[in-house]
């Protein structure tokens, strides 16, 4: 489904809003959040940040009523704002589900150990990278790519006492690059779409930015890889991670028919959320099936519930709580006692709150405004990429959703591509290589708030080694700059001609 915006009022267009203005709330927002991280470090997303959020939200508020803007309407935009969102928070809650039965049928263990027998530690960020890119590509999802094969390889990466910030940038990096080169994705539809362009001839302009972005994050990995081999963890202790997973699970082939499931479903296009629901049923099915006595451990510790009435009380436990385990080893523990929609709440809120803002800061003109400045400033090709990739990051930043940095600045920028003789893949490029990329990289917006809950890792701590992330946006401006690989528009209008 396609987000669809507020559209702002008629008299909200007319009006003529100060920049300094405009950007008080904006300000505001990045000082409060400062103040938060600073204060609290990575306990900052578990509250602190979702006050920021709506304080920053009720500062553009405070505007809005100035700028004669009614309360009502405003409330509007912010439910209108976090209804853009739910997709995304029933997807977080399906995912949570889908980890606590994956841990508990043994299909995530069952992934774990085979990584462990075939990953060698000097080639595991590279492989890592390689094989989430070759998932995502098949799939078209860089967020179930993530919440699955990501999670395993997190896994491994904790055994083998190698970075979980490192690892969880090569996850997203190859995610990322499966994502935005499928023609399975959603975000690889939406920005062709609002353009007007051929899905392939967008994915081959694509091409052109991201496959190098992805060469230069395989040599930035494998260099750092094969420069962490001596603190990788010693055969030994991979091997009692083995032994404790064989120890407490039933390690088989049909415990992974849930990925494989999964993995089907995605691939003939199947929404995230009932692929993923189902995912998570298939894991409970499973777990009956082949970890009996594991799910009578968990649902009926005291045996003082019948087989059945433990059973159906273990299921419901781990989509609901998560998955709890003793194998003796804390490491292990900690790995596999995991998941559950509860663990997904706080990320849920932090949404929710960043959406408020985003919806406010639109409604009200605000938003447009600060574009508006930003288009002044437009003197060529070179700047124009620019400020389409910083309007992309902006929005990220502001509207917390991928989505909307993707749908506005293609509405905002298409004409002024076209006046300008560029042809319209130029612009669809641009919107994935800055609001698909870089939304992975801000804490409170959809995607980010998803990595880090679903790989365990702060977004600011993954996100210097989100290699691919990063270096994209900043290809598609030398790109511009340089006038490389830049596509003219075919017979422009005379006014286009001449710009």
């Amino acid at each position: 489904m396609v987000p669809s915006p507020d559209v702002m009022t008629e008299e909200t267009d007319k009006r003529s809003i100060p920049l300094w203005l405009a950007l008080l709330p904006l300000l505001f927002m990045i000082t409060m959040l400062a103040a938060s991280v600073s204060l609290f470090n990575d306990n900052s997303s578990y509250g602190p940040n979702q006050i920021a959020l709506l304080l920053a939200a009720g500062a553009a508020a405070l505007i809005g009523l100035y700028l004669g803007e009614t309360w009502a309407d405003m409330e509007r935009a912010m439910v209108e704002g976090i209804s853009l969102a739910l997709k995304a928070c029933l997807i977080l809650l399906a995912v949570g589900s889908l980890i606590g039965s994956w841990m508990l049928a043994g299909t995530a263990p069952a992934v774990i150990y085979a990584g462990l027998g075939i990953l060698d530690p000097s080639w595991f960020y590279p492989a890592a990278l390689i094989i989430c890119a070759l998932v995502a590509v098949s799939i078209g999802s860089s967020w179930t790519t993530a919440g699955t094969i990501g999670i395993a390889l997190m896994g491994i990466s904790q055994i083998m006492d190698l970075s979980l910030p490192i690892t969880a940038g090569a996850v997203i990096s190859g995610s990322y690059f499966g994502d935005k080169m499928s023609p399975l994705s959603d975000t690889t539809n939406l920005a062709p779409a609002m353009v007007g362009v051929d899905l392939f001839v967008h994915i081959r302009h694509m091409a052109w930015t991201t496959v190098p972005s992805f060469l230069i994050s395989l040599v930035l990995f494998t260099i750092i890889g094969l420069n962490t081999e001596a603190a990788a963890a010693p055969v030994e202790s991979i091997e009692s991670a083995r032994s404790l997973l064989r120890e407490n699970y039933t390690i088989a082939w049909p415990t992974i028919l849930p990925l494989v499931l999964l993995l089907v479903l995605a691939m003939r296009k199947v929404s995230a959320f009932p692929t993923i629901s189902i995912g998570a049923l298939a894991g409970c099915v499973v777990a009956l099936i082949w970890q009996p006595g594991l799910v009578q451990s968990f649902g009926n510790p005291e045996g003082d519930l019948s087989r059945w009435a433990g059973s159906i009380r273990a299921l419901f436990m781990a989509l609901a709580d998560g998955f709890q385990i003793s194998t003796g080893s804390d490491s292990l523990d900690s790995l596999l006692s995991r998941g559950g929609m509860s663990s997904m709440l706080n990320t849920v809120w932090l949404i929710m709150s960043a959406m408020c803002f985003g919806g406010v800061m639109e409604h009200t003109g605000l938003l447009k405004r600060i574009v508006d400045a930003l288009l002044k400033g437009v003197h060529g090709t070179g700047s124009l990429i620019t400020t389409t990739v910083l309007t992309g990051i902006g929005m990220n930043i502001i509207a917390a959703d991928q989505y909307i940095a993707i749908v506005l600045p293609g509405r905002m920028y298409r004409v002024e591509f076209a006046r300008r003789g560029l042809a319209p893949q130029n612009l669809s490029r641009t919107l994935e290589d800055a609001g698909t990329m870089t939304s992975a990289l801000i804490p409170w917006n959809t995607c980010g708030a998803f990595m880090a809950a679903t790989l365990g890792v702060p977004t600011l701590a993954y996100a210097p080694y989100a290699f691919l992330n990063l270096m994209n946006p900043v290809i598609a401006i030398i790109y511009g700059i340089t006038n490389f690989r830049i596509v003219p528009l075919e017979n422009p209008e005379p006014e286009a001609a001449t710009a």
